[in-house]
């Protein structure tokens, strides 16, 4: 079935229906493809007043991954700055940074080793702000199969969904010593936890603001309750030293280079995108409850899970939110170089180019940020307890 890209109108986020699944279908009523004018709206709105129209393209749809951005598009953030930003949804066949690339939208948001193999083939866009600064890409199993860490997946049934997804668990692997030619049974996973739950699959991939919570939300047959955390080993890849940086917020490289006014409008979309990340890490239920009036289907229970999962990822920060640290980037690089999948591919053959990545931008917005009085730092978060439902509801 084909996919195509849905539009959530930025000041006022209007309602759509999302999906669940990874593997749903979204429609179109209205084009999304017209080409991007933010350079151009950025100087009439100096003169005039008027807003800067700016379209952000997600890698998926409606969710609470993305609760900053939906957040600073309620509160007004986006336009305290001057800008009216648009929310563009993907579909199963989206590639954000080919979106970005082509000029349809002004930023994208994408995980960097997804976005260093698009670089390798020519694609010139810059990581700006890195969002997430902890991966929340997990490896998780059941008590009995005692897994606990890479090293005990030998010999296992492993899943993996694969798509650009498996490069922290192979890195995990061959780093535990593992040959991942003949030393794992590899499973091609489906995006949800069947498999899994079916025993099929002795340790599954999954996120744990999405998947993981799709398994504490269903039922154990054995006890006919909910399966809890105490029922499962992770493997986090934190830990295991081969976490890769994921959400992070794009830009066009060229146009930065060559455009002041796309530079200055790229700092006040940090700007308000870092105060919408804030907001969501002080009030997780509000948070969660933008998205869910934005469009997502997601259950109320499971939205504010990945609230408060996502939180996680980005709180306290190490070096101010949205700061590409130099030691996570070369790590990411390295595993990009040199962790070869089922394939025997590499995500990248040689180092990116210096334009990959950039903290000028962002380093103003939080400039800016911290003279305004907002926590850019978290020191002092901590998560808040959820009680997950049957079904995420």
């Amino acid at each position: 079935m084909k996919h195509h890209i849905r539009k959530i109108a930025g000041v006022g986020v209007i309602g759509l229906t999302a999906a669940l699944a990874l593997t749903a279908c979204s429609s179109s009523s209205d084009d999304s493809s017209a080409p991007s004018s933010s350079a151009a709206s950025t100087s009439a709105s100096a003169s005039t007043g008027e807003l800067t129209k700016v379209k952000l393209q997600l890698q998926w749809v409606s969710q609470a991954q993305f609760a900053g951005y939906y957040a600073a598009v309620d509160q007004g953030f986006y336009k305290d700055e001057g800008l009216d930003v648009e929310i563009v949804e993907a579909g199963t066949d989206t590639v954000p940074i080919d979106v970005l690339a082509a000029g349809d939208v002004d930023y994208a948001i994408s995980w960097v080793p997804k976005v260093l193999g698009s670089i390798e083939q020519g694609a010139k866009v810059t990581d700006v702000a890195q969002i997430f600064e902890r991966s929340g890409t997990v490896q998780i199993s059941f008590k009995d199969k005692n897994i606990t860490k890479a090293a005990d997946l030998a010999g296992k049934k492993v899943g993996s969904w694969g798509f650009g997804n498996q490069w922290e668990l192979f890195a995990g692997m061959q780093k535990a010593g593992i040959d991942t030619t003949t030393g794992i049974s590899l499973v091609q996973q489906a995006f949800d936890m069947n498999g899994f739950l079916a025993g099929d699959i002795d340790a599954a991939q999954a996120m744990t603001y999405n998947e993981y919570a799709q398994v504490l939300e269903t039922k154990n047959p054995e006890t006919g309750k909910l399966y809890q955390p105490s029922d499962l080993n992770v493997i986090d890849w934190n830990d295991e030293g081969t976490a890769m940086l994921q959400d992070a917020i794009w830009a066009d490289s060229d146009k930065l280079a060559s455009d002041p006014a796309y530079a200055d409008t790229t700092v006040k979309f940090i700007k308000a995108s870092i105060k919408g990340w804030a907001y969501a890490r002080d009030d997780a239920q509000a948070a969660a409850d933008i998205v869910t009036a934005a469009g997502s289907t997601l259950g109320t229970s499971h939205q504010l899970w990945m609230t408060n999962e996502v939180n996680k990822l980005i709180w306290p920060s190490t070096s101010g939110v949205g700061t590409i640290n130099q030691d996570q980037w070369d790590q990411t690089v390295a595993i990009a170089k040199g962790t070869k999948d089922e394939t025997g591919s590499t995500i990248i053959t040689a180092d990116p180019p210096a334009t990959a990545f950039s903290n000028e931008y962002v380093a103003k917005a939080l400039e800016e940020l911290k003279a305004e009085g907002v926590d850019v730092m978290g020191a002092s978060y901590t998560p808040i307890d959820v009680t997950l439902n049957e079904g995420g509801n």
